[in-house]
């Protein structure tokens, strides 16, 4: 008999599912209408208007399906899938929108939903390029909406559907809670992903996927180029886009590194890792072409690079996109989505563009103009381009190291990704980057066509005796040793001065031309940012507690890591630190570290006061958030490694559970308090004071404490066998609030078991925490800032430009 379920809310599941039919539907008829409207022979305008409004229909489907997905999320409709994986009841409202986008379906739906936007907006300005330029829309919005329909084609399912019901889920249909008519009544969804938790996860991913979306026009616009053989004009409309794109997408990638810095505990901004390096390769070939789009523009040359380049950016978003969420990166990344089995879909995703694209510039290649003129060494043209390549060289390193996973499953191999990736990619990337930050402090200074070296010598020669200079006194004040690093230091500080001395003397300060050079002072000062902070950061938390935390595991060491005590005082690099306790706000927990100072006379003062938190999490584990302290020249960061989550203000009458440690001479066991050392065996015990029988047998284990203010105290207990039994004597340190037994004897292997037990009111909470000073950290955060105000400005020049033809 067929279960009639109580409380399911079915018809918002239903709204959502016609509407991701509609949404393919309408985008598939779009594309059919668009590419017909495009040919020259229809004079009428009937398939453009029927491909208007099914692609207004598809927009409108697009919003109709995030609306209905948030609305199940907001209000816990637990029996979809899509909202119990990905929230829960106890979520706070500001984390509703990271459900929406946690999961494949969800960012698939956010990127559609982009591309939606953007979409109208060409119908809007397109004009003649309206149809070829929305057909190729069109067709990848059939890509992305066959990702939302999860229906069986044959035995193949395509995409995933956000709307399936929870008993419907193959990992739950047969599970016994799902077969009772009222499993609603106290079902609480999953959760989200402790990480996501966090300000920058509810607006890193929108800008995110939108600066991937923005790959999409300039890619439409070259397409559709080649279709219609129009091989030149694409260029204009395009230009602004693909400024637009690198802002938005360059400025989604640092909102990353923002949050990879506020909220994960490695200690940083980059880690370079796959998920990171496969949306920055994309924005890397984008600059690329947006520069080479600039040379065609001011001089006809680089026609079938900007073509090539602007085509690879879009691909290579598409294959982030298979290398992200096909699961092949899951053992390299914990970023990485896991497979939802689409991965031969968005595979074939890819290949079908770039068949596509590949045709397209094979039937054109000798067709596209190539002018014959060779450029001079000394135009602005000419270092434009190298600077463009460059780049792409540099991004191509970061994805065949990246690839590594990929060329395995592909061929077989077993090559071992770099075992220090950090070192890996920057021992490449360090060279790349002096390269470019030269390039953009030279570049400007060159004129189109040619330039007059003595005039370009007598521009330069200022920013460069500066730069010179201030890079040395930086150097010997910084303590800066390795080579590459202090060949950054200087072309980074050269990037900045030529450029701001490009704006203010040659353009006379015109803000409004000199986009540009605004945008690649930020980008030397996010060169100089990273490199003072990252190459100068300095751990500063090793362990003064006395005690040894290296046997908590392979993670813990004593030289980047502090035990601290409750209510104890150690000294940390320059300042001391107390951990004065800890307070819950669930689901998180705060620690309070008091930073001080110590004056001539021995008294403290407070400096600032850090709360680094661990968000507690039974489904899917604890999570430790930073906690900063900003100054303007540096960062003080500190994050908890190890904390005994148990509150220990309750329940402190007699000892905590016993722990035992199988111990041999010399070996040393750690209590809270103290460090317990087994100098050896006593067998010469006072028969009489415990009463033993010459048959009975016993031997006493000789304990050595140390406690932390370097007072020893010694324990003995002992093993004693009466007859048949075993009946050990235990031994107690009053005065720390310790209690040991001698409970095991391994001839074999020569070692005992040492029983220990602490009095709960003896034992103090305590903390290993972490802390690292950046350096010169905000030079790079002002950086991203002065970049995208640069970038902004430019966009608004080129569309001024475009607005005037």
């Amino acid at each position: 008999m067929q279960i009639q379920y109580i409380g399911e809310h079915l018809l918002p599941g239903q709204l959502g599912n016609f509407f991701v039919v509609l949404s393919f539907a309408a985008s598939f008829l779009a594309f059919i209408s668009y590419y017909f409207a495009s040919k020259e022979a229809l004079l009428d305008n009937s398939w453009r208007a029927i491909a208007r409004a099914s692609f207004r229909i598809h927009a409108i489907s697009v919003v109709g399906i995030s609306a209905t997905l948030f609305y199940m999320i907001f209000n816990h409709y637990f029996e979809y899938q899509y909202v119990w994986q990905h929230s829960s009841k106890a979520l706070p409202v500001r984390y509703m929108l990271s459900c929406f986008w946690e999961g494949q379906e969800g960012s698939f739906l956010l990127w559609t939903f982009w591309h939606a936007i953007l979409g109208l907006i060409l119908i809007r300005v397109g004009k003649t390029w309206e149809a070829p330029v929305m057909a190729v829309f069109s067709s990848v919005q059939i890509f992305l909406a066959s990702m939302l329909l999860g229906v069986f084609v044959f035995d193949y399912r395509l995409g995933s559907n956000p709307f399936m019901l929870l008993r419907e889920h193959p990992e739950f249909m047969n599970l016994p809670f799902v077969k009772v008519p009222d499993y609603l009544k106290s079902l609480d969804g999953r959760g989200l992903n402790p990480l996501l938790q966090n300000y920058w996860m509810t607006i890193h991913p929108p800008i995110l996927f939108l600066g991937f979306a923005s790959t999409l026009v300039p890619f439409a616009y070259a397409m559709a180029g080649l279709w219609k053989q129009r091989f030149t004009d694409w260029m204009k409309p395009a230009l602004p886009w693909t400024f637009f794109g690198v802002m938005i997408l360059g400025t989604g990638i640092l909102m990353g590194g923002a949050w990879a810095y506020e909220s994960l505990s490695f200690g940083g901004f980059w880690a370079w890792d796959p998920v990171e390096n496969a949306s920055l390769v994309p924005w890397l070939t984008f600059v690329a072409a947006a520069h080479v789009m600039l040379i065609n523009k001011n001089n006809g040359q680089s026609l079938s690079t900007s073509f090539i380049l602007v085509i690879v950016t879009f691909l290579l978003i598409l294959y982030s996109t298979f290398l992200t969420r096909s699961g092949i990166l899951g053992d390299t990344s914990v970023h990485a989505f896991t497979d939802l089995g689409m991965s031969g879909q968005l595979l074939i995703y890819l290949l079908f563009f770039l068949v596509w694209a590949i045709v397209l510039l094979a039937m054109n290649w000798k067709k596209i103009p190539a002018l014959v003129e060779e450029e001079s060494a000394t135009s602005r043209e000419f270092w434009m381009f190298i600077g463009a390549l460059v780049l792409v060289i540099s991004s191509f390193q970061i994805i065949a190291t990246t690839s590594i996973p990929v060329i395995n499953k592909l061929f077989g191999t077993k090559i071992a990704p770099p075992l220090n990736a950090v070192e890996h990619y920057n021992s490449w990337q360090v060279p790349f980057a002096i390269l470019i930050s030269i390039l953009i402090g030279l570049g400007q200074y060159f004129k189109f066509k040619k330039t007059d070296m003595n005039d370009f010598y007598k521009k330069i020669v200022l920013p460069f005796m500066l730069a010179s200079i201030l890079a040395v006194i930086a150097a010997i004040g910084l303590g800066m040793n390795k080579p590459f690093h202090y060949v950054l230091l200087f072309t980074s500080i050269f990037a900045i001065l030529a450029n701001a001395n490009y704006a203010i003397r040659v353009l006379k300060g015109k803000i409004s031309k000199a986009g540009s050079s605004i945008a690649h002072v930020g980008f030397g000062m996010i060169l100089l940012g990273a490199l003072i902070s990252t190459s100068l950061s300095q751990t500063i938390s090793s362990n003064t507690s006395g005690i040894d935390i290296t046997k908590l595991g392979k993670d813990f060491s004593n030289s980047d890591n502090i035990m601290l005590r409750q209510n104890d005082t150690l000294r940390m690099g320059d300042y001391y630190v107390t951990y004065s306790g800890k307070h819950t706000e669930s689901p998180n927990i705060y620690y309070q570290i008091n930073y001080l100072s110590k004056d001539a006379t021995g008294k403290y003062a407070p400096e600032f006061t850090l709360n680094p938190l661990v968000q507690t999490n039974p489904r899917m584990g604890n999570i430790a958030e930073p906690d900063t302290r900003h100054f303007w020249y540096k960062d003080v960061y500190t994050h908890i490694t190890y904390a005994d989550l148990e509150d220990k203000s309750t329940d402190t009458a007699g000892y905590k559970e016993p722990k035992t440690v199988s111990m041999k001479i010399g070996d040393t066991l750690f209590a809270s308090n103290s460090i317990v050392i087994l100098d050896g065996l006593v067998k010469d015990v006072d028969r009489n004071l415990h009463q033993l029988k010459d048959s009975d047998i016993a031997v006493g284990a000789d304990l050595r404490i140390l406690d932390v203010n370097g007072k020893i105290a010694h324990a003995v207990p002992l093993f004693i066998i009466k007859g048949a039994y075993l009946m050990p004597e235990a031994a107690n340190v009053d005065e720390l609030g310790l209690q040991f037994a001698f409970t095991k004897i391994d001839t074999e292997t020569g070692k005992i078991d040492i029983s220990l037990m602490e009095k709960k009111s003896n034992v103090k909470d305590f903390i290993i925490m972490k802390a690292i000073i950046f350096p010169g950290i905000n030079i790079l955060w002002l950086g991203c800032l002065i970049m995208i105000i640069g970038t902004v400005l430019a966009i608004l020049q080129r569309l001024k430009k475009v607005q005037l033809k």
